[in-house]
């Protein structure tokens, strides 16, 4: 063997050596384990899928002169406002009997109250050191927070805002998955707590404790099944004459960009109701893992569908009277905006009318502008109808909650 030849073998081993090392290195990066529940967790390998991820928030909530008002719209009539700011991760609203508004955090450890005094308003916080404080909900002065995977109070709330007490655990016997673990809170007509468990992933075979709706005495006892078959909820209420649970569901991901889509349920049978998660999803979509052997007819069909990964989360039923009267006793339904499609969709705040049955009639756009030109310069979660009929929006990316009115009247915003 020639020294040329030797050296070109030795060449082409050292670059042969290189190139393997890399692919190794390469594929020990791609095979490196997600985190249980993570929302990555499915998605195609692909260069399309792989540009899709969750949205993060900006690290600082924006200050009250910065934030997208003029990019927001409604119809003809209304008026937009700021009604607070620098809430970082600004969530769940809930109306305190004395006019205190709370709102919870989930990426953050706590809870606030913003209290208006005469048109200026402050800020508090209530409740710190907490994990996941997503659901909260006030009854008869006393608010309950639910975290990741305990229910706990503070009594007498509004009396305390100054010095108040750390919150009293009520139930702590709660899964602590991550994923799809933060809570939604609300009280029903039957005075009992109800809240949800999501499913701890995507798409999986929930263990008996999971993707369910449970209630509880409002002193922790009592614990019972309300509905199955729920993948993850972030928004509920009760219809204001018949008295049934509403509630907005997210779907599965990574089936495809465009289905299934998000669905606006309706609970008729408490304790048998199945909306059908992992076996069938929008109500007419058998999974392709988990659907074989079921037909979606199984199950309890959605009121409606609400747009694909388009983070359906906070919902009202609107009962003020500030609004035309065509929104009275119709659905106000915060949609967060999807992350996990090319062409984004959500953003928003839309309106459900229903029929004097309580089915579904119509979808409209009622506050739109989160969403500009395929980037979030917002993203709406929540809704609160106020006592003066006005609508208050929480906002989790920009750390800031609006006011929606409608005519002459207004408050000076903040």
């Amino acid at each position: 063997m020639t020294y040329l030849s030797r050296r070109r073998g030795f060449v082409l081993a050292g670059a042969l050596g290189t190139l393997l090392f890399a692919v190794s290195a390469a594929s020990a990066q791609q095979q490196a384990p997600l985190p249980p529940g993570s929302p990555l967790i499915g998605r195609p390998d692909t260069e399309a899928a792989k540009k899709l991820a969750p949205v993060a928030p900006p690290p600082l909530p924006a200050a009250a002169d910065k934030l997208p008002l003029d990019k927001l719209k409604a119809p003809k009539g209304f008026t937009i406002e700021v009604y607070a700011s620098g809430l970082d991760n600004a969530r769940t609203l809930r109306l305190g009997d004395k006019g205190t508004v709370f709102v919870s955090s989930r990426l953050k450890d706590k809870v606030y109250a913003i209290v208006d005094k005469g048109g200026k308003r402050e800020v508090k916080v209530v409740a710190s050191g907490l994990y996941r404080p997503n659901g909260i909900v006030l009854h008869k002065g006393t608010l309950y927070i639910a975290e990741l995977s305990q229910i706990s109070k503070i009594e007498n709330v509004e009396d305390q805002l100054d010095n108040p007490p750390k919150p009293a655990v009520i139930f702590s016997d709660l899964p602590k998955d991550e994923g799809h673990g933060w809570k939604y809170l609300t009280v029903g007509p039957d005075e009992k707590l109800y809240f949800q468990v999501g499913a701890p992933c995507n798409i999986c075979m929930p263990s008996d404790r999971h993707a369910k709706i449970y209630r509880l005495n409002l002193d922790g006892s009592g614990l019972e099944v309300v509905a199955k078959g729920i993948r993850q909820i972030v928004g509920m209420d009760w219809h204001p004459t018949s008295k049934q649970l509403y509630f907005t569901e997210n779907s599965r991901d990574w089936l495809s960009e465009d289905i299934p889509q998000d669905k606006f349920n309706r609970v008729t049978q408490p304790g048998k109701d199945n909306f059908g998660y992992p076996y069938c999803h929008q109500g007419n979509i058998p999974d392709q893992e988990f659907g074989w052997g079921h037909s979606c007819d199984e199950f309890t069909k959605p009121l409606a569908l609400l747009g694909p990964h388009a983070g359906a989360l906070g919902m009202r039923f609107y009962t003020g009277t500030m609004f035309p009267a065509a929104y009275r006793n119709q659905v106000i339904i915060a949609r967060h905006g999807s992350w996990n499609r090319s062409t984004k969709i959500g953003g928003d705040l839309v309106l459900m009318k229903l029929k004097p049955d309580g089915t579904f009639r119509s979808m409209e756009p009622f506050v739109t502008g989160f969403l500009q030109n395929n980037n979030y310069v917002g993203r709406p979660v929540d809704v609160l109808v106020m006592k003066d009929g006005s609508l208050l929006v929480s906002d989790d990316y920009n750390g800031a909650v609006y006011r929606v009115s409608y005519g002459a009247q207004r408050t000076a915003g903040r």
